[in-house]
């Protein structure tokens, strides 16, 4: 049988996943790399970093595999990141990642200046710190020498991408998170260029995420271990590529991610946008269109509590936490990093609110857990309020593991939440997008149908759902309470 590799480039870690055609994973690994904080609120990596973990991982996933057994290797990867190439095809700089919150300046000037409406209608988004326009302005701006230098513009997956086959590529789901495709009409927008001062000459070449882009090099597959031959295919975004691997593909079809950061993906056989435009206006891995509100902090939030206060490798007991369900007065805002959906504002700080002196530490871890949902709900909110029926949910990335928390996002959410046979988040759906790619499967929504199934469901409790709504009213008025301060403590 044929088997298929799916790399997932995620922001501390890149897993790797060999899938067989039926769906079976065979063998998988995870080479971790570092991230850099060279000023408060930066985020950059090394992109030679992420082909160095891919080579030795490699090396642990095809053991004791036959090699000649692949036919396609694809990508689900961290997104809006900023990665730049001079004419020799060498990375000019360190990648600015996707939580990098430099560019607070020239997203203003993007949003105020040039203005959201424009924006909108040229891209179907506004302008939000994260995303690779402002930081190619803040290059432009901060950086003039390198700025000069840059020959091609890419994005984190599609760099390496490029150093398997050569192509400079890249894919609709990752490239809407630009702020420089018009999503809609699937081109490069040659007026967002002009604003940011490149030619569209310097984009990569624009794919479906299930196509072929090319095959691996020589030299490539010699070090990997690889034959020649194996296709490489475009591969997705991390939302939209985590959404494959949860099958949620076709009209109305919802997924919650709960990885670094957190996500709601709503896919959408149509084109459609936020009348406000907080939630993100992209296109799907499955060659249409889905709404997605991000929150930039999610199980993060949940490991600082558990690594960096507690100092624990488990944190406070389930059963202690679990008790408390519909009871927690403790608040939690989980703006760590500032904050994307729906606020946009990268000033936004974390905050622990409401505690008495028999606060327990129970209380605070699910605080933290309750904190993050209430986030998300906030853009489930938005969906609705744009007229999207959404009944269930699929639930997948690190936070997905705890029955807890995918208890807590059942009653908050009040709908169905369920976990798929497989979860292995990005790296399975760009495998599956690789079977699609090779001629496995017909159309992604084929290859979900034949390989994913759902593993577990959790249902609301009436009681514990009116507990949340009453919760919830109280977070919603917690960020408008404090916007002018955290704009202080800058």
């Amino acid at each position: 049988m044929n088997n298929y590799i799916g790399i997932d480039l995620g922001t501390s870690a890149v897993k790797l996943l060999l899938v067989s055609a039926d769906g079976s994973i065979i063998n998988e690994t995870q080479e971790e790399y570092p991230v850099y904080y060279p000023k408060g609120g930066w985020s950059e990596q090394h992109p030679e970093d992420w082909m160095t973990a891919i080579t030795r991982g490699m090396k642990t996933l095809m053991y004791g595999v036959d090699p000649s057994t692949v036919k396609g290797i694809s990508f689900g990867g961290q997104m809006h990141g900023l990665v730049i190439l001079d004419s020799d095809d060498n990375v000019i700089r360190p990648a600015i990642l996707w939580n990098d919150g430099r560019t607070a300046e020239e997203t203003e000037y993007l949003n105020d200046v040039i203005g959201k409406a424009k924006l909108s209608e040229l891209t179907a988004n506004i302008a939000f710190a994260g995303f690779t326009a402002p930081k190619i302005l803040w290059v432009k701006n901060h950086e003039p020498e390198n700025f000069d230098r840059i020959a091609k513009i890419m994005l984190p997956k599609d760099y390496v991408a490029y150093m398997l086959s050569g192509v400079h590529c890249t894919d609709y789901s990752d490239a809407s998170g630009m702020l420089l495709l018009d999503v809609e009409n699937g081109e490069w927008s040659d007026e967002m260029c002009k604003i940011c001062g490149i030619d569209s000459s310097l984009l990569p070449k624009l794919y479906d995420s299930y196509e072929v882009v090319g095959e691996i090099k020589p030299s490539m597959a010699k070090l990997l271990g690889l034959p020649c031959g194996v296709k490489i295919i475009a591969g997705a975004g991390d939302n939209a590529a985590a959404a494959v691997g949860t099958g949620t593909v076709g009209n109305g079809a919802c997924n919650v991610s709960l990885g670094t950061s957190g996500t709601i993906f709503v896919s959408s056989d149509a084109f459609g946008v936020d009348k406000d435009n907080a939630l993100h206006s992209f296109r799907h891995a499955d060659g249409y269109f889905h709404l997605m509100g991000c929150i930039l902090s999610a199980a993060s939030c949940n490991k600082w509590w558990i690594e960096d206060v507690l100092k624990s490798d488990h944190g406070v007991e389930q059963n202690d936490m679990r008790s408390l369900i519909g009871k927690n007065d403790v608040y939690f805002l989980p703006y760590m990093m500032g904050e994307r959906c729906p606020h946009n504002d990268v000033d936004a700080r974390s905050m622990l609110v409401g505690m008495r002196p028999n606060t327990t530490r129970a209380s605070l871890g699910l605080a933290v857990m309750e904190g993050v949902t209430f986030a998300l709900r906030d853009c489930l909110e938005i969906a609705k309020a744009n007229g999207v029926n959404i009944e269930r949910t699929r639930l997948c990335g690190g936070g997905a593991k705890s029955e807890l928390w995918r208890t807590i996002v059942a009653n908050t959410f009040g709908m169905p939440v369920d976990t798929v046979m497989t979860e292995k988040g990005p790296s399975y759906g760009a495998a599956l997008l690789a079977m699609v790619g090779c001629g496995e499967y017909a159309t992604v929504k084929d290859a979900c149908d034949a390989c994913v199934a759902v593993r577990a469901t959790i249902l609301p409790d009436e009681k514990l759902t009116k507990a949340y709504d009453k919760a919830y009213k109280v977070y919603k008025e917690l960020y408008p309470a404090m916007k002018n301060v955290f704009k202080l403590m800058k």
